[in-house]
């Protein structure tokens, strides 16, 4: 936490904080190793920004790139990485702030474009328009020292209360594969387990083409006959026919040699052959495993694995929901697997969601744990009900107001929304007039209406004012544009707890928009954050197809 310094306004300071300049370099060899330019010019930025500090009595620190700067911070203030008081967020800017702890007010201190350009050699070795050989070193600091503050600028800043939130670590536990200790709140496995360190070799891993398996003991067919098969197996005829042949816990019959022997089996594996063995885990086992961990509200899964593959289906007929970033976690794991439907569908009960299995006939005990480890942070897939909501819809549009274009859209989004289980209780035609729109909405409210569309009047032309008019309303929370086509110019927004989605005119054309993927999770209740929406723009191109076959397509496959 650092102290506020006094600062004499108008003079270029040459002194480095309490050092002078011969001094502050004899600080950075020690410290850092050697004079770096880098270091030498963030030594004059933390002092522009201790003389600038708003009131206060005690000041944290972020910088913006991990190069050099970190260390000028470090020197010249206690804030310091390890005790947490010195935050880094790696975007490459040479730049830091001091802000004041508890209030969130700083000042921001960074390299000015503009101003280092009439230094030719800071400019030579900032924009890297100079190989190191090419550098005249000497001249560098000379030109540093000179310049000192004078190449940078300043601005106030507010930082974010989530930034400024100290982070506790809540608790450690004992990793399961190498068995040392890692915060509880990193995951079922740490970090370095999940493929995130930097050696090579270490704890025993088994990312390889091959996973481990036991000595399993391979018995002729003809000498099988009243021996209990280990696992099912699976009969292909091309065209016509997939199936295990074969269960698991079957017995072998004589009259089961040569249909083995058609499906190429000259030999198998059974039961009284292959000893328990606590290390290693049955497929079957295994995936029933997995299963009932991925399932959460709403999925149901088959209890008896077929071909070492256990099902998870939807139990009830809503809006389909992964937590993708721990399946892909899961999917890590050597000889696991699980492969799923996309995300935000709309499934019917009884639908196929996932499939799980273990790779191998028998997995190793770590793996299991590995992969269970991670799935004991909660059900990867729920199905989540769609709300039956009152729809009001509002079409703004003056020429449609006085009867010159007839309406279209509420049919549409009548016949939408009735295919979600919803129906329209109140809907209204008004002109572009931002008073009249405020109105309107807060009139479908009165009747009932506990989700409104409204249509039109979202695009660039003077005459769309339906934003202005729901903001007189009172929304919160407005998303305007989403990386979807048809439906760049869809909006999102509130009132209380009543969802509002503003739907372009692109609907009166395309069969299938934006509508028709983010109302689903609207009705399921989930909040649509902009980040959400960046992340449909890898899916979100309409294909304009002349026979349009949503949702059996690309279009809004994330």
């Amino acid at each position: 936490m650092v102290k506020k310094k006094h600062h004499v306004k108008g003079k270029v300071k040459k002194e480095i904080g309490p050092y002078t300049f011969d001094e502050y370099v004899e600080v950075v060899q020690s410290f850092h190793g050697h004079t770096a330019p880098g270091l030498l010019i963030g030594g004059f930025m933390v002092d522009l920004a201790l003389t600038n500090l708003p009131e206060g009595e005690f000041f944290d620190a972020i910088c913006e790139t991990r190069a050099c700067l970190p260390d000028a911070i470090q020197i010249l203030t206690p804030c310091t990485i390890g005790n947490g008081w010195l935050k880094i967020f790696d975007f490459g800017r040479y730049a830091l702030a001091l802000y004041e702890k508890y209030t969130g007010q700083g000042i921001r201190v960074f390299i000015d474009i503009e101003k280092v350009k009439k230094w030719p050699e800071i400019s030579g070795w900032f924009f890297k328009l100079k190989s190191k050989n090419e550098q005249d070193f000497e001249k560098l600091i000379h030109e540093i020292q000179e310049a000192g503050s004078t190449i940078c600028s300043m601005e106030q800043v507010q930082i974010k209360p989530m930034t400024m939130k100290v982070r506790h670590r809540s608790g450690f536990t004992i990793c399961p594969v190498c068995n040392e200790a890692y915060p509880v709140d990193h995951g079922g496995i740490c970090r370095a387990c999940m493929g995130d360190s930097p050696y090579i070799g270490g704890v025993k891993r088994t990312d390889s083409a091959f996973v481990d398996s036991p000595p399993l003991k391979a018995t002729p067919v003809e000498h099988a006959v009243g021996k209990t098969i280990l696992h099912d197996m699976t009969q292909i005829i091309p065209n016509k026919e997939k199936g295990p042949a074969f269960k698991k816990d079957q017995i072998v019959m004589a009259e089961d040699i040569c249909r083995l022997q058609q499906m190429g089996r000259q030999a198998v594996y059974t039961v009284e052959d292959h000893p328990d063995d606590a290390n290693w885990i049955h497929e079957d086992e295994a995936a029933l495993s997995f299963s009932r961990e991925m399932a959460g509200e709403g999925v149901i899964f088959t209890e008896v694995p077929r071909e070492g593959k256990a099902d998870l289906l939807a139990d009830r007929d809503g809006l389909f929901v992964v937590d993708e970033k721990r399946l892909q976690l899961f999917n890590t794991i050597p000889g696991v697997m699980c492969a799923s439907r996309h995300a935000y569908s709309v499934v019917l009960k009884h639908s196929k969601l996932a499939g799980t299995r273990a790779i191998p006939l028998f997995l190793p005990r770590t793996e299991f744990e590995r992969a269970m480890r991670i799935l004991g942070d909660g059900p990867l897939f729920r199905v989540l009900p769609l709300r039956k909501a009152n729809v009001g819809v509002l079409v703004t549009g003056t020429e449609v107001f006085r009867g010159l274009v007839e309406d279209k859209f509420i049919p549409i989004i009548s016949n939408k929304v009735k295919k979600l289980g919803c129906r329209v209780v109140a809907d209204g035609i008004v002109p572009d007039d931002r008073k009249e729109i405020c109105d309107m909405i807060l009139r479908l409210l009165e009747k009932g209406a506990d989700f409104i569309v409204t249509t039109a009047g979202l695009s660039v032309d003077p005459d769309d004012v339906t934003r202005l008019g729901l903001m007189d309303a009172g929304v919160t929370d407005m998303l305007y544009g989403a990386p979807v086509l048809p439906g760049a110019m869809t909006l999102l927004a509130r009132i209380g707890n009543v969802p509002i989605i503003g739907v372009p005119a692109c609907a009166l054309y395309f069969k299938t928009t934006s509508f028709d993927l983010l109302v689903p999770r609207l009705l399921a209740g989930l909040s649509i954050t902009r980040e959400d929406l960046s992340r449909m723009g890898h899916g979100a191109f309409c294909l304009e197809c002349k026979t349009c076959t949503f949702p059996k397509c690309p279009f809004g496959k994330f």
